[in-house]
């Protein structure tokens, strides 16, 4: 298990309050920070993707504020993230660029994740700043989300971050070295699990409803990055952050629980287009483009002869042949009204034809799953 952090393609890596702020004096563990940094260098090395979820900026900004122990108000915790959050950012800027690595900052509210637009919007952003070698760190943006409208916690927005990006394995780091078959603080014959291959009822009953002063989550809420995680294709671990260098003490075999899926991102992805999602429309292409597709490439504009139904850009359609035969179903990167203005052109003029540069392709072959 071990060896599925250090040959992950794309890596999430949550980091929660407790690791990352010191509770007496409310400033960031100095130490532990850079050998956390210390590990990405070394995922980076080794040619993998990470993308950081860090929560930290409330527990930062109190200090600050004068904010006293205890719940803040949502209006207090509002006010606490917009002074910590540039505290945050900040550190990670600092400590990875001894390292050589570039950062950018991530703010994603629920709603970023569940409206098909801005999901897309957000998936692309950070599918471009890890093409382009940098590492997203990403937190909820708690200064402008409301309750209806908050994760509330992390772990859940680490585990949508790793289902949104592809992600081959997600790392969550807490204050427990994984998940237990009873409370360790109440239980001292309580035994960690080592491997879970479905989140049961009996699993959950193991969770318990812990939180904290700093943070808001708990095992009750890493179950639920799990079961999103799982779902996904995507390994994800809990293991202790506590640790010098945590992730290369999970790497080397330290003591958490691994959860692990039944298939991989790409499988789950496919079986989700082409079983899940309602298609909205059609798109008919001719016979050249049939063979390509069968060849597994992706599907361009120009062999796109038709355009049927009512689409927004990301959502399901059917590909059907020159004889309405359906040959596969994938997400259009296009609106249909825009589909139909660029089908039948070289991708080369997509720009021309529409005022902006979209993809080059109508349906790439992520996207596609053949009939």
């Amino acid at each position: 298990m071990p060896e599925r952090l250090s040959k992950a393609r794309r890596l999430v890596v949550k980091i929660g309050s407790a690791l990352l702020v010191d509770e007496a004096t409310g400033a960031i563990r100095r130490d532990w920070f850079e050998s956390l940094a210390a590990d990405i260098a070394a995922c980076r090395k080794r040619g993998q993707e990470v993308m950081i979820v860090s929560s930290g900026s409330i527990a930062l900004g109190r200090k600050r504020l004068g904010f006293a122990r205890g719940l803040l108000k949502l209006e207090e915790s509002q006010a606490a993230a917009a002074t910590g959050q540039i505290q945050l950012a900040h550190a990670y800027e600092e400590a990875l660029a001894r390292h050589g690595i570039t950062v950018a900052q991530i703010l994603l509210t629920l709603d970023d994740t569940e409206q098909r637009r801005r999901y897309l919007n957000a998936r692309s952003t950070l599918n471009m700043l890890l093409r382009q070698g940098a590492v997203p760190v990403i937190n909820e943006n708690d200064t402008v989300a409301t309750s209806e409208i908050r994760y509330g916690d992390n772990d859940r927005l680490a585990g949508r971050v790793a289902q949104m990006t592809g992600a081959d394995c997600l790392v969550l780091l807490s204050d427990v070295d994984g998940l237990y078959d009873a409370d360790p603080n109440g239980n001292p014959d309580a035994a960690i699990i080592p491997e879970v291959r479905e989140i049961t009822r009996e699993i959950e009953a193991m969770a318990g409803t812990t939180r904290s002063d700093y943070g808001t989550g708990g095992m009750v809420t890493k179950l639920k990055a799990g079961k999103i995680a799982l779902a996904a294709g995507c390994h994800m671990v809990i293991a202790d952050g506590h640790r010098m260098n945590p992730l290369a003490a999970v790497q080397g075999g330290g003591p958490c629980t691994w959860f692990v899926p039944g298939g991989n991102p790409r499988t789950a992805r496919k079986q989700w287009i082409a079983g899940t999602l309602e298609p909205s429309g059609s798109l008919t292409i001719d016979d050249g483009a049939v063979k390509a597709l069968a060849a597994g490439k992706s599907l361009l504009p120009a062999g796109v002869t038709a355009v049927e139904g009512r689409f927004d850009r990301g959502e399901a359609v059917i590909v059907r042949d020159a004889a309405g035969t359906e040959v596969g179903r994938g997400l259009c990167a296009y609106a249909s009204a825009d589909a139909r203005r660029i089908m039948g052109y070289k991708s080369r003029e997509i720009e021309g034809l529409l005022g902006y540069r979209g993809r080059d392709e109508m349906i790439h072959r992520d996207d596609l799953v053949m009939a």
